[in-house]
């Protein structure tokens, strides 16, 4: 899959997730349609993930015992597209603001699990391995 050059990631994750729209919007005080294509809108891409998918969206998904798992899939998608651009900015964003983020609470790796794609759980793998994280099923055997 080609690269999605870096201005458009947020118009990327509004098209992916429109779910977000609403938090975008909020972020921005402006459509959500119009605050992506905003200058300022890809240099905040850590803030972004973090506060208009993240907390709102893909953690409440993976905490719920009745997920959506259409929502969930596009979530993982549009991870893995940011897990494999070619940026280390992009990959860094999403290493820190979406993957670290599950070192904070128990049962999140294994709930996202079935939904990441191959590159998304290498480099999930090596995070865990990195911090000294065990998890049965998942790099425990």
């Amino acid at each position: 899959m080609s690269d999605v050059p870096f201005e458009e990631i947020p118009s990327l994750l509004l098209r992916t997730v429109p779910e977000t729209a609403e938090f975008i919007t909020e972020k921005y005080g402006m459509p959500a349609e119009a605050a992506v294509l905003t200058e300022d809108a890809p240099l905040d891409i850590h803030s972004v993930l973090a506060n208009c998918f993240m907390t709102p969206i893909l953690m409440p998904q993976l905490e719920s015992d009745t997920p959506d798992q259409e929502l969930l899939q596009r979530c993982w998608d549009f991870v893995e597209r940011l897990t494999e651009h070619s940026l280390e900015s992009v990959r860094g964003a999403a290493y820190f603001e979406v993957l670290e983020q599950f070192l904070n609470a128990d049962g999140l790796v294994e709930a996202a699990w079935p939904y990441m794609k191959e590159r998304t759980r290498a480099r999930t793998l090596m995070m865990l391995d990195g911090y000294g994280v065990y998890l049965p099923g998942i790099n425990r055997r």
